[in-house]
């Protein structure tokens, strides 16, 4: 995370250089990088996110009304023609998330860095442009041309950023606050394909079984001294990757006899809980989505 701690400082000051103060610039670079450093060495263990879905406070909402919500205020963040309605609503969600559904600040932010880090690396190529003479507000010269950052490729930059961002932060709320089954319910009422649904469960489900496969090989290795230097560790990973590949050929295996011996007739099903529409849940997600749509139109 070091490296994108600095990435992160990096993009910070070329995305306000000439919008705000040096010395203002500055600390926000630094408060940028801390950030990114602190969320990459919080000592967690890894948290399937069905886990803090399941055990969220907003659970008890209906999954068809948080799935609508997610869907509107992500539709709002990509519509928005200035960057502080995906601020915002990256804000907002953010504590919706942590307030109201019990998620811990350095759980939340530890996962929000990942897409985060795939942020900052598209906005250094969205900030940095070839141009033949020098008229960006920073620029190197390169050949016979100079690399720089325009005033236009800033603004492009942090309306891409906080799109995406806002988009992002609505697409948490869902995930951390509905289990994957219930999203798959709701996919089902849509009519969606059976194939689609049941290739995003299984597939999502594997992800987590290999993580934790190669968790008990890693540390299988470590308390072998596999990891002792630099030579020994590149082949022990070699090793277990090789080692995943084949378990996860032998694990398909068990699970599809699995499914056979409870007569599995092609398709995945799973009961679907009763959730009450309760006046509350209804009031305040239209609530929501009203005032952000209103502020979308209203910015603009």
């Amino acid at each position: 995370m070091i490296f994108t701690g600095i990435l992160a400082a990096g993009v910070v000051w070329c995305l306000f250089y000439n919008y705000i103060s040096n010395a203002a610039l500055l600390l926000l670079s630094i408060c940028a990088a801390g950030l990114f450093l602190w969320a990459g060495h919080v000592k967690e263990q890894r948290v399937e996110i069905d886990l803090l879905a399941g055990s969220s406070r907003l659970s008890e909402v209906p999954p068809l009304l948080k799935f609508l919500l997610a869907i509107s205020l992500m539709a709002c963040s990509i519509c928005a023609g200035r960057p502080v309605i995906g601020v915002q609503i990256a804000i907002l969600l953010m504590l919706i998330s942590i307030i109201a559904g019990g998620v811990r600040v350095k759980t939340y932010l530890h996962m929000v860095a990942v897409p985060l880090s795939f942020l900052m690396i598209s906005g250094l190529a969205l900030l940095w442009e070839y141009n033949p003479a020098d008229k960006g507000n920073l620029s190197i010269s390169i050949g016979i041309g100079y690399l720089c950052v325009t005033k236009a490729a800033q603004v492009r930059t942090m309306l891409v950023m906080a799109r995406a961002l806002g988009a992002v932060s609505a697409l948490y709320l869902l995930s951390l606050s509905t289990p994957m089954p219930e999203i798959i319910g709701v996919l089902r009422k849509m009519r969606c394909p059976d194939v689609m649904t049941e290739l995003m469960y299984l597939i999502y489900r594997y992800i987590f079984v290999l993580f934790n496969i190669h968790d008990s090989m890693k540390n299988s290795a470590m308390s072998r001294l596999g990891y002792i230097d630099y030579p020994t560790g590149i082949r022990t990973t070699g090793r277990i990757y090789s080692n995943l590949l084949a378990y996860s050929y032998r694990q398909a295996s068990r699970n599809f006899d699995a499914m056979e011996s409870r007569c599995f007739d092609g398709s995945i099903r799973f009961l679907d809980p009763e959730r009450k529409w309760q006046p509350a849940y209804v009031a305040g997600a239209i609530f929501l989505a009203v005032l952000e749509w209103l502020l979308c139109v209203m910015v603009r």
